[in-house]
């Protein structure tokens, strides 16, 4: 009920993003999860066209979120959410249309340019609708987000009783309607002339040397949230022997974030202190996540019981997303002007993205050292240094106070009060 009042207290066009972006992760997890699936399984593509298919949605939309940016600041965020999303809609029918590969590579490429344009676009429509209550917002959206990657899953795995194909066109359907009701609730904004170039936009933004090591110092965050798709996914099943358990993982997300998200925010802004104080903890909290299920990695056969240290790991490295990231989202447009907005969260996007696929690699190869006869524990022990250490960086970026601080917000509305005691 609080997080529902919260949701009230933001404009409609706040409201329509939070509720937008609960159906994009719905849409995205319902299909691309199965994907790798259906390539080899029902297609019987080599693990080397699999990985192209794959790599190139990901070169696509990481490769192009600058653009992204670029384009929410010059030609307004509406119209580029918009473009995002219908394009998206294109690359997931072009999966349930098409078997060839030109039709498989040319809708990753499609559905990784959409997220590249969607992604930094959206997050500078809510920062510009938002105000002075940025980090509450994508608090907010943060918990729709995480409910539409628990959705997207189940619903998926109804869906492919009637084949991939039923997912993928499931999913386009969704993105048609999301985009009908973006182009028709989200209003426009008069978007400002550009004062230079877009190259010129980028160096700009490239060259502050306090963005570029704050993105540095958090890029770890987001190395450590890719975890629950490789290294905690395949602890569960070390710990059960049972694939299906998985989905535990984001289940323990959903109730966290919908139980704390809000409150959580809320009580870290009003006792101060400054961002990065609380993004510093929230990356050392994420590290220790890795601790719990590195005490039995490795233990043997699988029992339940070895299930719980697992899943108090995962319960700590979701405390310490929910504590970090409203706060790093929030300070991303607080670096330098506000018409560059979507420039600076195309780039921060960029960089962490990279180093995350970095840090999948170097976490993957640990898992593979273990996997040769290697210490089991290596790799949880390098996700818990790799946290420690992102906060530590943090930590000195705002001791040195290179770190914005945005203003204070004014408190937030308590939502309609019941009818009894209106006048």
């Amino acid at each position: 009920m609080r997080t529902l009042a919260a949701v009230r207290g933001f404009p409609p066009a706040v409201r329509l993003l939070l509720v937008n972006q609960l159906g994009v992760n719905t849409g995205f997890y319902l299909h691309v999860p199965y994907l790798a699936v259906h390539l080899t399984d029902d297609l019987g593509l080599s693990a080397v066209v699999v990985g192209l298919v794959l790599g190139l949605r990901n070169l696509s939309q990481q490769g192009l979120f600058l653009i992204g940016g670029s384009a929410a600041d010059r030609l307004g965020a509406r119209g580029v959410i918009i473009a995002g999303c219908g394009l998206r809609t294109l690359g997931f029918g072009l999966f349930a249309l098409g078997d060839g590969l030109p039709v498989l590579l040319a809708a990753s490429v499609l559905s990784g340019l959409a997220g590249a344009l969607f992604n930094p676009a959206v997050r500078t429509y809510l920062a510009q609708e938002a105000g002075d209550r940025k980090a509450e917002a994508f608090a907010l959206f943060q918990v729709f987000a995480t409910t539409g990657a628990l959705l997207g899953p189940l619903l998926g795995g109804l869906l492919l009783l009637g084949g991939f194909r039923a997912t993928a066109l499931t999913a386009a359907a969704l993105f048609a309607l999301l985009t009908v009701a973006q182009a028709a609730v989200l209003p426009a904004r008069p978007v400002p002339p550009p004062a230079g170039t877009v190259l010129g936009d980028w160096r700009e933004a490239a060259a502050d040397r306090r963005f570029a090591a704050f993105a540095l110092a958090t890029a770890g965050l987001y190395g450590l949230e890719s975890q629950l798709y490789l290294l905690l996914p395949h602890a569960v099943r070390e710990a059960t022997g049972r694939p299906g358990a998985v989905g535990l993982l984001f289940v323990v997300g959903t109730l966290a974030g919908l139980l704390g998200q809000l409150r959580l925010t809320r009580r870290l802004t009003a006792r101060g202190g400054g961002r990065g104080r609380w993004i510093a903890a929230g990356l050392a909290l994420a590290g220790l996540g890795f601790l719990p299920p590195l005490l039995t990695a490795g233990a043997g056969e699988p029992h339940p019981a070895r299930l719980v240290p697992v899943l108090a790991g995962v319960l700590l490295l979701y405390a310490g997303l929910m504590t970090a990231q409203p706060f790093v989202m929030e300070l991303v447009p607080a670096f330098g002007r506000p018409d560059l907005t979507g420039t600076r969260y195309g780039l921060f996007h960029a960089v962490t993205g990279v180093a995350a696929a970095g840090i999948g690699v170097g976490v993957g190869a640990a898992m593979d050292a273990a996997a040769r006869g290697g210490p089991a524990w290596l790799p949880y022990a390098s996700c818990a240094a790799l946290g420690l250490v992102s906060a530590a960086a943090v930590a000195l970026l705002h001791r040195r106070r290179a770190l914005p601080e945005p203003p204070v917000p004014a408190p937030a509305p308590e939502g309609p009060r019941p009818r009894s005691e209106a006048r």
